[in-house]
Formats: C-alpha cells, structure tokens, sequence
C-alpha cells in the first residue's frame, strides 16, 4: 500500500467559462514570460535596452515551438503516422509533445533574424537569456504532469507519482517523476548559470554553452529513467545520445571560446550606447547592484566612455547647425 505519492490531475483543461484553459499551454506560456522578464533584467544589466529581448522573443518564440514540434514529430513519427493513428494529431500541439533539442536549434534561428534586424550580436544576447530558458523548461515540464505523460519506471518512493490514466497504453501505478526531476534541475541549472556568470563575467555565448552543457548532463540521466516508447540506438534511448552528443558540442565551445575571445563584449547594444538615454543609465545602475556594489568593469567603463563620445558628437552636430 502507497502511504505518499504525487496525485496527478484528473483533467489536463479547465473550463473558463468557453474557452478551456489546457495546463500544457499554460505551462508553456507562463514559462516564455518568466524567460523574457529574466533575460530583460540581464540584458539591461549589462547596457543594453529594456524591450530588446521581447522584441527579439517574438521571433525566437514562435521559430522555437515550430522546432520543438517537428523535432518530437520526426522523432516520434509513430505516434502520427502508423496505422490507425491519425496525422492530423500532428498539428495538436497543446496535447504534448515539444522536443528541446529542436526549439532550441529553430528557435535560435529566429533569435539570429530578430538580432540582425536590431543590430546586436546572438551570443551576447543568448547569454542574457540563457538561465530564464533554463527556468521556462522548469516550469514547462509541470505541463507533463498535466497529461499524465513522460513518467519513469515503477517505484514506491514516498514522492512516487501516481498515474491514473489507463489510455494510449498507459498502466495505472505509481512511477518515478521524472517531469519533477527535470524541473528541479533545470532550477539548479538556472542557478548555476547565473552564479557562474556573475563570478567569471561570461561573454560572447559562454554563458548560453555552460546552459547547455549542464542541462545536458541532467538530461541523460533523466531521460534514461523514463519507460515511454522512444527509438533506440545501440540499446540507448536516442535523446540520451542526443544530449551526450550536444554536451560535448557545448564543452569544446566553452574552451575554444574563452581562447579565442576571453572576457565579455564591451558593448552589446549599439543603439543603447548612442541614445544616451536613461536606459544606459539603468543599465550602469543594475550592473553595479548586480555585482554587489563592485567596482565598474572594462565593458561598463567602455559602455560610458561611448555613451560620452556620442553625447559629445550630439553636441558637436548641433553647434554646427
């Protein structure tokens, strides 16, 4: 007999009034939010905008759950296109079903095409977000628990989660919660990330490539707990291979780059620089607290000193007129 386990829901929707509120949506949209508030406070913090990372969201946003989407399709094929399933099920996407790895990998292409039309460079813009990504499939994975889907194997451990879906194959019992497992490591990876940014002043994508790395790490162990039907290479679920292969990626990129280009970019936002407005003044103010109070650093000292320069060239324009 059970004496403590995790109840699922009894029902993934909630009805407001007509309009049903699916928890995997909800999921999903309050952990964009979270990501963009945090990846807003970062990127001002370290001189540019305030509503550039929004703005450059709403392209990375909708590439990412195309990504996400076609990824899990691929991957999953089975489940859309076999005899008796129907390929309509495809396009469901508040049912479940987004795989990381391919929301990634779109969704920085449409981060790359919203940076380019604002004139700032992707890495340092990815590093800005990379721990609010981290807090969004944090929250995200609380979608699974939703639909009673991505449980582990069979187990009586006190935080079991109990599930009492018989459909799609599913066998009533009490498994491991790897949705919950996830969820707090993607919280410890956020963690991580934004002490590690703090201490070793990350620049040019190495903050987004130690996300990556360390999320990797969970992943494998984690996705190797889980029992739901999956293609196998070499007797290992391929998302274990996945997130190896990926983490590997991201380490070599860690060392390469702080070779190549140690330190941080002096400025990340032109436009901010040459404004000289109050959001550059924001800017020295958030980075100064988010240091503790510590001393300016080479890139806040450049970020003044051409904030300077382009007040002076202002003024110079104006006498001349």
């Amino acid at each position: 007999m059970d004496l403590a386990f995790i109840p699922s829901p009894s029902r993934g929707v909630v009805d407001l009034g007509p309009i049903p509120l699916r928890g995997y949506a909800f999921c999903i949209i309050i952990g964009v939010f979270v990501a963009v508030w945090l990846g807003n406070k970062r990127w001002v913090a370290r001189g540019g905008q305030s509503g550039t990372v929004a703005d450059i969201a709403v392209w990375a946003v909708p590439f990412g759950l195309v990504g996400g989407r076609l990824y899990h399709v691929i991957t999953d094929y089975q489940l859309y296109f076999s005899e008796g399933r129907d390929w309509v099920d495809a396009f469901k996407i508040w049912e479940g079903g987004l795989g990381i790895w391919g929301a990634i990998a779109l969704g920085a292409v449409g981060a790359w095409i919203g940076c380019r039309r604002r004139g700032i460079p992707l890495p340092a813009w990815a590093d800005a977000l990379a721990p609010g990504i981290a807090l969004a499939q944090a929250i995200g994975r609380w979608g699974n628990w939703f639909n009673q889907e991505l449980y582990g194997k069979a187990t009586d451990v006190p935080w079991a989660l109990k599930i009492t879906s018989a459909e799609d194959g599913r066998v009533p019992g009490t498994y491991h919660p790897t949705f919950l497992y996830e969820s707090l490591w993607c919280v410890g990876v956020a963690v991580l990330v934004i002490w590690a940014d703090r201490r070793f002043k990350l620049g040019h994508g190495r903050a987004f490539a130690l996300y990556v790395a360390s999320y990797c790490a969970g992943r494998a162990w984690i996705e190797y707990m889980r029992v739901d039907d999956a293609h196998h290479v070499l007797g290992v679920r391929l998302n274990v291979w996945t997130a190896i292969v990926v983490f590997v990626l991201a380490v070599v990129y860690l060392v390469i780059s702080a070779k190549t280009r140690p330190g941080r970019e002096e400025i990340v936002e032109p436009a901010a620089v040459a404004s000289g407005g109050d959001d550059g003044d924001d800017a020295s103010a958030d980075a100064a607290e988010s240091d503790g109070g510590a001393k300016p650093t080479e890139a806040e000292k450049a970020n003044a000193e051409a904030k300077t320069e382009a007040k002076a060239d202002g003024a110079g324009s104006a006498k001349k007129s």
